[in-house]
């Protein structure tokens, strides 16, 4: 069986360094200019409204959601609407206590700072971070033994915006000290249809309104996956046709990358098959699949992140689930009759979990 590509997929919800290039320049600057999220957007309009009104300093934010779906880019437009300075930093960059108490200290009056990744913070971090949400300041212990001896600093009042993909690994005491949460919703495929547009008009890149929702609707609802699409269709269109991102240009780019009509692209499918065709389709424990699939499956995101995490439930899980592809059982994945039919293969049906099941005690892992 070929190996699994976890670090090239061109579907992959991760930033690349191609996306941070392009992504500042494509990245809109004001509430009007952003497309969806529109629940969001008109939540946060009454609080920065009101905000503004009252002269006041806006509730710490908390953004939770799949990743590229502009938390980022939210955090930069509440800021901007505000007025007020912008500095940016993540969980996994604030190493010390020091690193947190040097930028809290050099914010001013009203600053937004942005903390992305939020729930990779440390604890000694986060009891930082507490009594400056709280009290805007800072308690500092210097010294050591018997001299030791514990400073208050008072700082500016500022905005706190944090984004996570993971608000269930958020500490309660953390999560509680945030006065406004969202959750960012997958766009529709009209959204991104719009977006890319918007994109295609940036970039200089002729593009028909067919074009646009046939990239839009392979995008698995992400606006990441959607530029990073109209990059690859153009330079398609550019070589096999006429440099216009037509209907046909955009089905012959993605079929030849192989994504199809629902966004799933080759490993997707192959994910789905090997449980199909090794475990008739499930329950398969995760630990069991990804032993099947290469012990890169397990370990790859791990390394590189120092977290224990699992690339299978990280990185396909979200997205298969949510399309109704796959289903979480106690005793493990089920690949689902909508599948099958995806795929084009006759549906046996999948052993239904039981009682009896339950009283062994299996686990979903």
């Amino acid at each position: 069986m070929d190996d699994f590509d976890f670090e090239n997929r061109i579907v992959s919800t991760d930033a690349t360094s191609e996306d941070n290039e392009n992504e500042v320049s494509l990245r809109p600057f004001d509430m009007d200019e952003y497309i969806g999220q529109e629940k969001a957007k008109e939540i946060l309009k009454i609080y920065i409204d009101a905000v503004k009104l009252r002269g006041d300093y806006l509730d710490h934010v908390l953004l939770y959601g799949p990743p590229g779906l502009g938390k980022t880019t939210l955090s930069g437009i509440i800021a901007a609407e505000l007025g007020v300075n912008f500095r940016v930093t993540s969980g996994p960059a604030i190493e010390k206590q020091g690193d947190l108490a040097a930028l809290l200290t050099n914010l001013g009056e009203g600053d937004v700072l942005f903390i992305d990744e939020i729930h990779r913070l440390s604890r000694s971090i986060e009891e930082i971070l507490y009594p400056a949400m709280e009290d805007f300041s800072l308690d500092i212990i210097i010294g050591k033994g018997p001299a030791a001896r514990s400073i208050r600093v008072p700082l500016a009042h500022f905005t706190l915006i944090g984004a996570t993909t993971r608000a269930g690994q958020l500490t309660t005491p953390l999560r509680d000290r945030f006065g406004v949460i969202l959750k960012l919703e997958l766009y529709s495929p009209e959204e991104l249809s719009a977006i890319v547009r918007r994109s295609a008009g940036i970039l200089k890149i002729p593009i028909t309104e067919d074009g646009a929702l046939e990239i839009a609707s392979r995008s698995r609802g992400t606006p990441r996956i959607a530029n990073r699409l109209l990059k690859r269709v153009r330079d398609y269109a550019q070589v096999r046709g006429d440099g216009t991102i037509t209907l046909e240009s955009a089905r012959g780019a993605l079929q030849m990358l192989e994504i199809d009509e629902l966004g799933l692209d080759n490993t997707d499918r192959r994910m789905l098959k090997t449980i199909i065709d090794f475990y008739d389709g499930g329950p398969v424990g995760l630990d069991t699949l990804a032993a099947t699939v290469g012990e890169e499956a397990v370990t790859i995101e791990a390394a590189a992140v120092g977290e224990e995490s699992v690339t299978l439930e990280d990185v396909y899980e979200p997205y298969l689930m949510q399309i109704g592809f796959l289903s979480r059982t106690p005793r493990g994945r089920c690949v689902t009759r909508l599948a099958y039919e995806h795929l084009g293969i006759p549906y046996n049906g999948v052993k239904p979990y039981t009682n009896a099941d339950a009283q062994l005690g299996f686990d979903v892992e």
